[in-house]
């Protein structure tokens, strides 16, 4: 019998549709120095905040108790240093424009679930030209809980009208595939801020790969449909 399902790409967007987390990071640390906080590298806000929004990363490193108000006008500092100091250094992740085209060209749901704010997605699908390419554009702003909470990821696929499980998720960051999980959502990790094996306590890995060069959509919505997880 064939397969009759809508099946929806989902992806998150720093670190996955350009390398830029190490970008995000540096800008953080930068931010983070002005207030005396000096244990804090590039490498530790990888392994241990990326993916979440600026008030969770605020309240990990700085202050649990920082106020709304507040961690918005310091996220949108560090969100100006990003800009400002790495403009000319972004570029699209190797593969990708091809992917998207065939995944759409194959009727496949395009989705972004991140937890960068709505100025941020603006500015990188503006300079990637990928503004208009997904159906559904969910920030961890648009709903209650970030990552690794599943909101994100679930609201993309109720915007798409996609049932969670026939979704695959795009993630580079350990809580992005948390989150995924959580959603009932099976998950190709990039390798931009973590290697391999950094992914190998999830049963929820179809792929693990470092760019999108020579991945095929087919091949992706063949092992979700066959329930097939990589063994890391």
């Amino acid at each position: 019998m064939p397969d009759t399902r809508t099946y929806a790409f989902i992806f998150d967007m720093d670190g996955v549709l350009t390398d830029n987390m190490r970008f995000h990071a540096e800008s953080w640390v930068e931010l983070f120095r002005d207030f005396g906080l000096e244990g804090l590298d590039a490498e530790r806000y990888l392994v241990e905040t990326a993916g979440m929004k600026g008030l969770d990363v605020l309240r990990y490193f700085l202050d649990p108790d920082i106020g709304h108000a507040e961690a918005e006008r310091l996220t949108e500092l560090k969100d100006f240093l990003y800009r400002v100091m790495y403009r000319d250094r972004i570029r699209p992740m190797p593969g990708l424009d091809v992917f998207l085209h065939a995944s759409e060209k194959s009727g496949i749901s395009l989705g972004i679930g991140t937890g960068a704010g709505h100025s941020n997605i603006r500015y990188l699908l503006g300079l990637l030209g990928l503004t208009g390419t997904f159906g559904a554009v969910v920030s961890a702003y648009d709903v209650e809980r970030g990552k690794p909470h599943p909101d994100i990821f679930l609201r993309a696929a109720e915007l798409l009208g996609v049932d969670p499980s026939s979704c695959i998720v795009f993630e580079d960051a350990l809580p992005g595939v948390e989150a995924a999980r959580s959603a009932g959502m099976q998950c190709v990790a990039i390798t931009t801020t973590n290697d391999a094996d950094a992914f190998a306590s999830f049963d929820n890995i179809l792929e693990v790969t470092g760019d999108f060069t020579g991945l095929l959509p087919s091949d992706l919505i063949a092992k979700l449909a066959n329930g097939k997880s990589m063994t890391l």
